[in-house]
């Protein structure tokens, strides 16, 4: 039962993110707003233990969510075998992009917290 409450509260959080994200004409996705909403409501134990309940089921059951992704990549091998190579490129370019703007923001913080 506390998870299907887990679930509920993470399904209102996103919900009301969607609301403020369309209603206000923010430039921010919904669920990004309901994810940074679910962090300040998991100060509160009424929340933190279904919440903590639900992601424990999910994670012991996150080899389902993969499945999809298989059998997409099952059925389109002859893309794979067409742009793999390239697909390959792009991930490990934006992937290196990503992890040196995340250092340069980190440093530039670091700099100036201790200014």
């Amino acid at each position: 039962m506390q998870a299907i409450q887990g679930l509920a509260w993470l399904l209102a959080m996103q919900s009301l993110g969607e609301l403020l994200s369309r209603g206000l004409s923010l430039p921010i996705p919904g669920p990004v707003i309901g994810m940074l909403l679910l962090l300040l409501a998991l100060r509160w134990p009424a929340v933190r233990l279904p919440v903590a309940s639900c992601a424990g089921f999910l994670l012991s059951h996150l080899s389902l969510l993969f499945v999809p992704v298989g059998v997409g990549v099952m059925t389109h091998l002859g893309l794979l075998a067409q742009f793999g190579v390239r697909m390959l490129v792009v991930i490990v370019l934006s992937t290196w992009i990503g992890l040196a703007a995340t250092t340069l923001v980190l440093r530039y913080v670091r700099s100036a917290s201790d200014a």
